[in-house]
């Protein structure tokens, strides 16, 4: 399903799983850590910032929440919305505290060593079941990945737009 381009400041917070029931509830897988959250920003949006479903009600279910949405009347109509990513503007989102980051305000910082010597951009952030690893994006070359802890990245400073990073020694 195309969704166009993702406008600057709208962070993922969903996907729409399918039909619930025969009422044209909707099933939203959530990616928020409460999945009852969704309910508090209300109005999710489509990629492209544009209106995606204004949710009136709804109750936690396994993985995500069963919600009513206003757009949405019939069973075909929820099921027709299967695979629509679901954004909220980053200003709704509450501030992290301290030591949690929103991988959206990560990617794209400058990663520096301590000595400040440039070692690339974060491109994403990926956990593949062992925890979360930054993919660092060098000028030239391949990406590595960088575990996300504080031994190997003792700072970080969205202001500035750079994370300080210790590079992992090569094996081989």
């Amino acid at each position: 399903m195309d969704q166009g381009p993702i406008t600057v400041g709208l962070i993922e917070v969903g996907r729409v799983a399918g039909a619930f029931g025969v009422r044209g509830e909707v099933r939203i897988t959530a990616y928020t850590a409460d999945a009852l959250a969704l309910m508090d920003y209300r109005d999710l949006k489509r990629a492209d910032g544009s209106p995606a479903l204004t949710l009136v009600s709804g109750r936690a279910a396994k993985g995500g929440v069963v919600a009513r949405a206003r757009e949405v009347e019939t069973r075909e109509e929820a099921e027709a919305l299967r695979g629509l990513r679901l954004y909220v503007p980053r200003a709704a989102l509450p501030e992290p505290d301290e030591d949690e980051f929103y991988i959206a305000d990560l990617v794209g910082l400058a990663v520096r060593s301590p000595d400040g010597e440039p070692l690339g951009r974060i491109r994403s952030v990926q956990d593949f079941g062992a925890g979360d690893l930054l993919e660092v994006q060098p000028e030239a070359g391949a990406s590595w990945y960088l575990p996300f802890t504080r031994e190997a990245v003792p700072e970080v400073r969205i202001a500035d737009g750079v994370v300080i990073a210790v590079r992992p020694e090569e094996t081989e």
